[in-house]
């Protein structure tokens, strides 16, 4: 068998012991709470004043592997600006994949492995903590990392049960992919973290799947994002605050998780309806294509986008009384109010 032979079946050997190419979303690797003082003397070292000290505290660190990187993450969040990015640096290193001499020993190559994967999920944790100092050397070193892992981590999801197509931007007149998690997901909220590993995302859509503060800091680190939509996810003000932060161009929709099934135009009044889902709760209210709805529970609708933004602070089973102008006979007008029972986001 030829040396890339040998190689690909190492790894694939590798893989089928380890689980697939491992990232944030695998189980954490725990090290040992108790520093050896050996690693404590050398993360202290790493803040030297002789420049060899230094150097030869990185090289230690990095020689200890696995053990070194509890330490490692506590010193990337220090106050030393010198020791954390040398931390941080060191970190980094383990990332890099599996060397020719390690791809003939298999147990050599599942070390390096264990070690990347531990490494990246380092990264991840700083990367996803707002006030981190260093959060924004993660996300960069996270990116790079994960630019040849993007086709892997998309068929991951899809076999999760995400969705991916094709979509247009307005905004930059390209075309990026939109993953949308709903009802056919069968992963974690610690699955969502494989998104940021996939390239060219401009939109990402979580109906119905719940997010606690970590999953939506993962989301946090995709790149390029133009829209994010959360219906019925219950996501925190603190995780909303944080991508708002991160994407001030980007655009948030956020809804309690009720629906309509109705579409339109977004912001072009009055609001009239281009679209009923069939079977949707709409279309159990009678509602029809052409229709224009004028208020929600007695307040007024003036555009599409008011409609969808009012009908979002709503959930599943709950009751809204519509007011609607529908166009009959020889164009004249006729009003009427309507009960509408809310759906969910599947």
């Amino acid at each position: 068998m030829s040396r890339v032979g040998r190689h690909r079946a190492v790894l694939l050997r590798v893989i089928l012991v380890v689980g697939p190419l491992a990232g944030c979303w695998l189980a954490r690797i725990t090290v040992a709470d108790e520093v050896p003082p050996r690693v404590a003397g050398l993360i202290r070292q790493l803040g030297a004043d002789e420049f060899a000290q230094r150097e030869a505290a990185s090289r230690g660190l990095a020689a200890v592997g696995v053990a070194a990187l509890g330490p490692l993450e506590a010193a990337m969040e220090g106050d030393d600006l010198e020791v954390a990015s040398r931390a941080a640096e060191i970190v980094r290193g383990f990332l890099t994949g599996t060397s020719a001499e390690e791809a003939d020993d298999a147990e050599a190559a599942a070390a390096r492995l264990e070690l990347a994967t531990a490494a990246e999920q380092v990264l991840c944790r700083v990367a996803e903590r707002a006030d981190a100092p260093l959060a924004g050397f993660a996300i960069a070193a996270l990116d790079f990392h994960h630019r040849g892992v993007s086709q892997e981590s998309l068929e991951k999801l899809e076999e999760l049960g995400a969705r991916f197509t094709d979509e247009f931007s307005p905004i930059t007149g390209t075309r990026g992919l939109s993953v949308t998690i709903g009802a056919e997901w069968r992963g974690t909220a610690d699955d969502l973290r494989l998104v940021p590993r996939v390239r060219n995302v401009v939109q990402v859509a979580v109906r119905g799947v719940r997010l606690d503060d970590a999953a939506a800091a993962a989301l946090g680190r995709v790149r390029g994002v133009e829209r994010f939509e959360f219906y019925g996810t219950g996501i925190g003000d603190g995780a909303l605050d944080l991508l708002r932060s991160r994407f001030p161009e980007a655009r948030i929709d956020v809804r309690k998780g009720g629906k309509l099934g109705v579409g339109g135009r977004p912001t072009v009044g009055p609001c009239q309806i281009t679209n009923v889902v069939d079977g949707s709760a709409a279309d159990k209210a009678g509602l029809q294509i052409n229709d224009t709805v004028l208020s929600i529970d007695g307040q007024p609708v003036p555009n599409f986008e008011a409609l969808t933004e009012k009908v979002g602070k709503h959930g599943p089973g709950e009751t809204l009384v519509l007011e609607v102008e529908r166009s009959v006979d020889r164009g004249r007008a006729e009003k009427f109010t309507t009960r509408v029972v809310l759906d969910g986001w599947d």
